[in-house]
Parts: C-alpha cells; structure tokens; sequence
C-alpha cells in the first residue's frame, strides 16, 4: 500500500450533518479497498485565495491514508459527485511509504 494525502474543502453552510457524511463516505471507500486511514486533521474555516463556485471561505480537512493505487480512482469518483465537496486533491506521499 501507498500513502497518500487528501485535502478537501467543503462549503461553510454546509451543516455538521453533511460534512460528517462526506467523511463517512471517505472512509467506507477507503475501507472498500482494504486501505488504511493514519489521520483526520479538520483545519477549519480559511478565506480562500479566489472565488471557488462563489465561495470566498470555506471549511478545510486534511486526510493521511494508506491504500492500494487502483482507489484513487474510485476516490476520486466520489469526491467529484459528492455535492457537498467544492474542491478536493489527493497526492501520493512517497515519504510516507
């Protein structure tokens, strides 16, 4: 398995409700794919560097996680139809490893 890092923005009128089921459903992926998460760092709310689909802030959370590379797919996937992600990317960490 490879390391690799999350990062995920969601809007900030998004309810507690909806960000705790985009993390759920970051999870049950991973797990799907035998993966492994290492860490959740939720960073809170920051003002973004430029309008993003007319949000001028919005709520960041960081994810460090082991899985096999064929996931990313799968996590990606679902990052781009879950509604309540405005801006994600995933990066391989090969310090990690």
């Amino acid at each position: 398995m490879k390391a690799y890092e999350l990062l995920y923005f969601v809007a900030p009128t998004a309810d507690d409700d909806a960000r705790a089921a985009v993390q759920k459903r970051i999870e049950g992926v991973i797990a799907d794919a035998k993966g492994q998460i290492d860490n959740v760092d939720d960073w809170g709310r920051h003002k973004l560097a430029y309008e993003v689909n007319g949000l001028t802030d919005a709520d960041y959370v960081l994810v460090d996680f082991h899985t096999d590379p064929t996931s990313i797919a799968e996590l990606d996937r679902v990052l781009r139809i879950t509604d309540a992600v405005a801006r994600h990317m995933v990066v391989a960490r090969t310090d990690r490893d």
